[in-house]
């Protein structure tokens, strides 16, 4: 496993990305699936942000900064990772409300069809959204896993408003077919919304491409936005013109300075604008995703691939007997970017890693997630990430009453 590791590291045309991040030395990050770690391009902007910006300029950084434009060019600078001409994306609020003004357009854009799909094992909040929309618009949530989409669609396709899935499993790292699904959906006249939280970034995304409705992701996770980093929502340009979003705000306004008592939406994907943009955040969120500047998402993809190959391989060989079970798809097709295994001390195991500086992170009830960001891990960091685990089972150490308790963040 070492020669190999090292040959592997040897051969990555995308190892010296690695310098673009501020990683503390000696720990191998795999939480990235939950917190990207810190672009070295942050800080400065950061700085610059708050110091000139906001100390010296003051309000008139909204014209001389170009702060007003912020939700637009960021929104952009997401689309060209995600496969969407200019004009479509855009950066602003959180997911949560992202996807509910999706989902509420999505159904307004398709009256007299009475069913919102969602996957059964789709994020929390995705659920709950899509039940609050239900509730406001007269709808019916079905929750139906991917794989049971053709034979729902079959039976009832004609009612089906939006379908409104995830490309990747976020427990266990399966990649659903999004051209696949898209298609079916569209087929029988739905909508169809895509949440990219665990895709945006570490994935090749063909949104125009693939001819998607929708989508919402967020900036905090592989985009390494920084901690509740903005989100992003994407309207194919067909779209535009009818989206009627049911939360609106004085930034979607056409004319957002003319003060009327009265909504008239701005004209393309300006209108999804809400409230005032978090500027910090979204300054901070547009350094970081300068760190793809030049990167090839295809080769990106590679790497993961090989990361998260290479994770579950050295999971084969070390933590065998160990009473661990390899979650994530071994095929490359059906694998996103993290390695799952499952163990009933999940939560134990993940606390006393990250005491030997491997930071990943679990999901209930049994679930140890290692999250592979290719811009900044190396094969070498995954050996030693699952050497540590198997020092940490053999010695016991997970057993130590201080792991056992459950602090708020898992």
């Amino acid at each position: 496993m070492p020669a190999r590791a090292a040959a592997l590291d040897a051969a990555d045309p995308l190892a010296a990305l690695r310098e673009r991040f501020l990683l503390p030395k000696g720990v191998v990050y795999l939480d990235g699936n939950s917190l990207g770690a810190l672009p070295a391009a942050v800080p400065p902007v950061l700085a610059d942000a708050v110091e000139r910006q906001w100390g010296t300029d003051l309000i008139r950084s909204w014209n001389d900064n170009s702060w007003w434009q912020a939700p637009l060019r960021v929104g952009d600078a997401i689309g060209r990772l995600i496969g969407a001409a200019p004009g479509q994306t855009l950066a602003g609020d959180s997911t949560s409300v992202q996807l509910f003004n999706a989902l509420g357009a999505a159904a307004r854009l398709r009256p007299g069809r009475p069913l919102l799909l969602t996957d059964p094992a789709h994020f929390p909040t995705d659920q709950y959204v899509a039940d609050a929309v239900a509730r406001l618009f007269g709808l019916q949530v079905l929750r139906v896993p991917a794989g049971d989409l053709p034979r729902l669609l079959a039976a009832e396709g004609d009612r089906v408003a939006v379908a409104g899935y995830s490309p990747v499993d976020y427990r266990t790292g399966e990649l659903y077919d999004m051209a696949a699904v898209t298609g079916a959906v569209q087929r029988a006249g739905g909508l169809m919304l895509w949440d990219l939280c665990h895709a945006a970034g570490a994935l090749p995304l063909r949104l125009d491409e693939l001819g998607v409705d929708l989508a919402v992701g967020c900036g905090y996770k592989y985009l390494s936005g920084g901690p509740g980093a903005p989100a992003f929502l994407y309207v194919a340009t067909r779209h535009q013109a009818a989206f009627d979003q049911p939360l609106t705000g004085w930034n979607g306004h056409a004319e957002p300075f003319g003060l009327s008592g009265g909504y008239t939406p701005a004209p393309g994907v300006g209108r999804a604008r809400i409230g005032t943009p978090p500027i910090l955040s979204l300054l901070a969120l547009e350094a970081a995703l300068t760190a793809f500047d030049g990167v090839d998402m295809a080769r990106l993809r590679a790497k993961s691939l090989s990361l998260t190959g290479f994770f579950l391989d050295c999971a084969d060989t070390l933590l065998a007997g160990l009473g661990f079970t390899a979650v994530t798809p071994r095929a490359p097709h059906r694998r996103g970017s993290q390695a799952v295994l499952r163990h009933p001390d999940a939560y134990a195991l993940v606390r006393a890693l990250a005491e030997q500086e491997v930071i990943g992170d679990m999901r209930a009830p049994d679930l140890l997630r290692f999250g592979v960001n290719a811009l900044y891990l190396s094969h070498q960091d995954v050996l030693v990430a699952v050497r540590t685990l198997r020092e940490v089972v053999l010695d016991g150490s997970h057993r130590q009453p201080r792991f056992q308790q459950r602090e708020t963040v898992t």
